[in-house]
Formats: structure tokens, sequence, C-alpha cells
């Protein structure tokens, strides 16, 4: 069973095998489903089961994944899944080396590329959600006056409100309630600019 903590990547090692393309789609893809066979990820991904299993096991040598108890009787196929309840890769943990701070900053724009990419299929959909979705799903920019303190309480603030929301739709899917639930995304970005 999953640990229902966010693992922080610390290490680079781990954290190059994750800033991988493939292997950060295979991750959120797991995320979502939360027990998957590479048979059902390589479809999701448009790519070999081959290939999907090959990055399955370099994400579980870095205890990204882990296998999952069997979801059929098909003893063939293998299933898997996130070994935590995500992971969290903080600038703080990368800065000591050129090394480590460029492999940093690759991964964090490989995920805001993909987030990115997660938001353009969304409006290119937009139209089969229909108005309910659209109308709820928020669309806006806040141009906030923050000291860097202020900063990161609102990040705190934000970050539990979501696991709140997570906390309460988990379990009133676990209770039966499954109608209208869709997966979400939430990106939340803050950074400091100047003009």
């Amino acid at each position: 069973m999953p640990s229902r903590e966010n693992r922080a990547i610390t290490d680079l090692s781990t954290l190059k095998a994750l800033a991988h393309p493939l292997r950060m789609q295979l991750y959120r893809g797991l995320c979502v489903a939360r027990t998957a066979t590479a048979s059902q990820l390589a479809e999701q991904v448009d790519e070999a089961v081959s290939l999907v299993s090959y990055h399955l096991r370099k994400l579980a040598e870095h205890g990204l994944v882990e296998e999952a108890e069997p979801q059929s009787a098909d003893g063939r196929e293998r299933w898997w899944q996130p070994a935590s309840d995500g992971v969290s890769i903080r600038d703080k943990d990368f800065r000591d080396a050129p090394e480590r701070a460029a492999a940093h900053l690759a991964a964090t724009r490989l995920i805001h590329e993909q987030r990115a990419d997660m938001y353009r299929s969304y409006l290119d959909a937009r139209q089969t959600w229909g108005p309910e979705w659209n109308s709820a799903a928020p669309d806006n920019e806040s141009l906030l006056r923050l000291n860097a303190a202020e900063l990161a309480e609102l990040a705190a603030e934000l970050l539990a409100l979501a696991k709140k929301y997570d906390a309460k739709g988990r379990a009133a899917e676990a209770a039966g309630d499954t109608e209208g639930r869709e997966n979400v995304a939430l990106h939340v970005s803050g950074f400091p600019f100047r003009v």
C-alpha cells in the first residue's frame, strides 16, 4: 500500500529518473489510476508495452512506483501503483551544486510543460465537458504584492485546502458516491516577477 505522504525527492539520481518525459507521464497516470498494468498505461501514452515496462522498472528502482496487488485473475499481468501519495521536488534541495541545480531546473521545466499540455488538451476538448464543468473550472490570475514569507504562507494554505478537497472526494468515492466525479488537475504556481 502506498504511503499517504508525499515523498521528498532530494537525490539527483531519483530526480533524473523521474525527469524523463515518458516516466513523468507514467507516474502521473499511475497517480490518477491508483493501480494499472503496463498494457493499460501503454495505451494511455501510445507507446509499446515493452518500453512502458522498462520505464516502470526504472521508476521502481528509485522507489517512485511499486508492484500492486493483482486486480484480476490473470497472473501474467503485473500491476503497479505509486509508492507514495505524490512527490515534492524543492529548489532548496538542489542548490548546492551546478549540476544539481541544472537537473532541478530541467525537471521543473518538464513538469510545467506537461501541465501546460494537459491544460491545452482540456481547452481543445472544452465543448465536450458541458457548461457545468466549464463554469466550475477556475482560470484566474492574481497579481499580488507579497514578501517571501507571505508567499510561502499562501502556498501552504492552498496546499492544505487542496488536500482537504482530495480527502473529501476520496472518502465520498470510497462510500460509493461516484456520480459525476472526474479527475481534476489543479495547478498553482506563485512566483516573483518585476516589470
